[in-house]
């Protein structure tokens, strides 16, 4: 098969992916609690809308409405029997927006962790959890989508399960963890030992990364992190959240301004990343603005961490408030930030 991302890759410095899922739903209804899946059948209208903004405002790569796609996230909401529909439908929807313009737009296929907890630690087997994988793999790939996109992982083992599966398919394929408990992730990853972790694996990602975590200058230090193992050719993939959260009028809202977005952006590029989104908070409107920002941009390839905290200030000092990231669906009920939500 033709790999789009990496034609699109060799065709341009930097790539531009999208924003926000969560956030952008809930402007339009969808409340705390609820699948955003379930809307790929019951609301596809808003999922068109949602993918047609973020490809009018500029992106490359854009990432089916699927996060929580596995049998173990939609168990949470009786949708357990429902992997290839709901998976299916959020390819057909992405692919659709994709095709609705004159230039190439890759369909990322989402696939976020499960919710479990994996061998030695949990009960959940390396076996299950690619099985869980592939089933919603095959069904993404059915849909039309160019690369699979596992993101928001935590441990080594899920990583590794989704890589399986994602392996099966032929696809290319796009790894990213969540960096945000003291530049690590919840289960002690560092950056640096991911990059090396992706060297290792038995089918090397296209690309490999950072989403969500805390802010925006925290992500950009675990950029640089990921890079300092990196290999030439390696491609590094930063998704920030658009600011820090805040809790005001009973609505969760994001600090991030145009402007915080644009900086962010180009000091990604600066950073080494050759994949550049935003995750939780980032609107149509930023990613607009991210783009304008990296038009035309020549990368400054020198940064350091003096230079991130020179426009965000000292990074890894703000806590996330309770229940903040990744905030549609509810955790998985073992009290774990491990079965939180991404809101991109």
């Amino acid at each position: 098969m033709v790999n789009k991302l990496q034609q699109l890759l060799d065709s341009k410095p930097f790539l531009l992916a999208d924003g926000a899922v969560g956030t952008n739903l809930f402007a339009v209804g969808l409340q705390s609690g609820d699948a955003p899946e379930l809307w790929n059948i019951d609301a596809p209208e808003k999922i068109h809308d949602l993918h047609r903004g973020f490809v009018d405002a500029g992106s490359d790569i854009i990432l089916t409405n699927s996060f929580g796609g596995t049998s173990y996230r939609l168990k949470l909401h009786n949708a357990q029997d429902r992997v290839r529909e709901l998976n299916l439908s959020a390819a057909i929807i992405a692919r659709a927006e994709a095709d609705r313009i004159d230039r190439t737009v890759i369909v990322a296929g989402s696939m976020g962790p499960t919710g479990e907890l994996m061998e030695p630690m949990g009960a959940l087997t390396h076996d299950s959890a690619v099985h869980a994988f592939k089933a919603q793999a095959d069904a993404l790939v059915e849909g039309g989508v160019d690369v699979l996109w596992i993101e928001t992982m935590s441990s080594k083992e899920e990583v590794a399960a989704a890589v399986k599966a994602a392996e099966a398919t032929g696809h290319p394929f796009v790894c990213t963890m969540s960096f945000d408990t003291n530049r690590r992730t919840m289960m002690g990853i560092k950056p640096a030992d991911f990059t090396e972790f992706c060297h290792e694996l038995p089918a090397r990602p296209i690309g490999w990364g950072a989403n969500c975590g805390v802010g925006a200058g925290e992500l950009l230090e675990t950029v640089l992190g990921l890079k300092s193992t990196a290999e030439e050719g390696d491609v590094i993939v930063a998704k920030a959240n658009c600011g820090i959260p805040e809790f005001k009028d009973g609505k969760l809202h994001y600090s991030g301004t145009l402007d915080v977005m644009a900086d962010y952006a180009r000091l990604a590029a600066d950073a080494g990343a050759r994949i550049i989104g935003g995750c939780c908070g980032t609107s149509h409107a930023h990613l607009k603005a991210m783009a304008d920002a990296l038009d035309g941009y020549t990368p400054q390839r020198d940064i350091n961490i003096s230079d991130i905290e020179a426009r965000f200030g000292p990074v890894w000092q703000v806590k996330l408030p309770a229940e903040a990231s990744h905030g549609a669906a509810p955790a998985s009920g073992r009290g774990s930030r491990r079965g939180r939500r991404r809101q991109s």
